[in-house]
């Protein structure tokens, strides 16, 4: 299952490099080293003044051992809103974590993002900055990250020029294990543009998981993003809900 899953993430991410995502859903909490994970799949269909249809898939790959840990994640969804052709966003994100102390651990991650409808042809993000454990609780898990990131970003608004620049990375994250077969968790950014902290972007998702068989799960996720300055045509601020099944692998 392991080499087939590894299979399906290289092949997909060949085709593909969203907004701003959300880091810590990557993370897969276990006390045990080596490879772990969960691939997911998500449909949905909207109805307003246009019928759209969505699919979404997501890899998300994570090794851990002794004071590193390596987290992959591949995200692909295809759209259609009515009988346009289907339009696709994805995202690659690839995490480093070295834990200095147990409370505090230092990241780096490199992020490639393509969304099509948002008319984002291009944006690449580099960063790097700690992260800091505020409990000690298994159940009840907060974290606080603030890092520095380097944004290459390219839209297709014809009037956006291609922007290099730096922005800083807040986060604050909660995870929430009030039962064996329930978990919550929800992770809020601010990332402002360092030379002008008017140009901001907010993220926020948030999480439901029920366990529902051996090592499925139904999860229902909502996030919201804000963007100062998106491309031209484009709102600032946009939500999504969506339910699928997720399959965890250790």
């Amino acid at each position: 299952m392991k080499q087939l899953l590894f299979a399906i993430f290289f092949i997909v991410s060949a085709n593909a490099f969203s907004q701003v995502i959300n880091a810590e859903s990557l993370r897969k909490v276990t006390d045990t080293s080596g490879f772990s994970g969960s691939a997911g799949l998500e449909f949905s269909l909207k109805r307003d003044v246009n019928d759209k249809f969505s699919i979404k898939t997501n890899i998300n790959v994570q090794y851990k051992m002794n004071r590193h840990l390596v987290l992959l994640k591949n995200e692909i969804e295809f759209q259609k809103i009515e009988s346009s052709n289907f339009e696709n966003k994805g995202v690659q994100h690839l995490r480093y974590n070295y834990k200095i102390y147990p409370q505090i651990a230092w990241e780096v991650f490199a992020q490639a993002q393509y969304n099509k409808v948002s008319k984002i042809n291009f944006r690449g993000l580099v960063g790097t900055g700690p992260r800091f454990k505020l409990t000690k609780l298994e159940n009840y898990k907060l974290y606080l990250g603030t890092l520095v990131m380097y944004e290459h970003q390219e839209l297709s608004d014809d009037v956006t020029p291609i922007e290099r620049i730096y922005r800083g990375s807040a986060y604050f994250s909660f995870s929430l294990f009030p039962t064996e077969t329930l978990s919550i968790s929800s992770t809020t950014y601010y990332q402002p543009r360092l030379k002008d902290f008017s140009d901001f972007r907010i993220a926020s998702e948030t999480s439901l998981a029920i366990k529902l068989y051996r090592n499925f799960s139904l999860k229902t996720t909502y996030t919201f993003t804000f963007d100062e300055s998106p491309a031209i045509g484009i709102p600032n601020s946009q939500y999504e809900l969506t339910s699928g099944i997720v399959y965890a692998f250790d």
